[in-house]
């Protein structure tokens, strides 16, 4: 940034010079798809698909008729004993032994995606400080030119702007 900030008396740089020094915009979100591996869009879809109020239904509504059947059906149709629940609780555990460490590494790779974001948030921010700057040293040139043609033309900035000259 300290090479677009230039002196005072020093011509300001052309919107051609500006736009040539600057890098151009890149689409994060895109990049960060492309680079995902199979197995990462696996554990992202994954991630994205549990965590919803359709899936805990669907957990719910199944464990309701589960236990629901396995307690109200008569004996000879259950199919889990229903003071134990034991196969009821294994493919629970299942689930979930299988789903949290699935769920934590779509979380670590949103989590990179996330910051990916941020850190282009931060480029784009620091590219608008930047021709900030250029805009202000532009205005700074322009104000410094104005006032030396005044002073050519009639010695007195105060007088061309409408202000009284003090007497003294």
């Amino acid at each position: 940034m300290s090479d677009l900030i230039l002196q005072a008396n020093q011509r300001p740089l052309s919107l051609d010079e500006f736009r040539k020094r600057r890098k151009p915009l890149r689409n994060v979100h895109s990049e960060v798809r492309e680079n995902l591996s199979p197995l990462d869009k696996t554990a992202v879809w994954i991630t994205e698909h549990v965590g919803t109020m359709g899936f805990f239904i669907v957990i719910a509504v199944w464990t309701v008729v589960w236990l629901g059947w396995n307690l109200l059906a008569p004996a000879k149709y259950q199919f889990d004993p229903p003071a134990a629940f034991v196969f009821w609780l294994f493919l629970s555990n299942l689930i979930q032994i299988l789903l949290m460490p699935l769920i934590m590494v779509g979380q670590n790779v949103i989590s990179k995606h996330a910051e990916a974001r941020a850190q282009h948030d931060l480029d784009i921010n620091v590219k608008a400080e930047q021709e900030i700057e250029v805009i202000l040293h532009h205005l700074e040139y322009q104000n410094r030119l104005l006032h030396d043609m005044v002073a050519k033309l009639s010695g007195d900035v105060g007088q061309v702007l409408g202000r009284p000259k003090p007497t003294s």
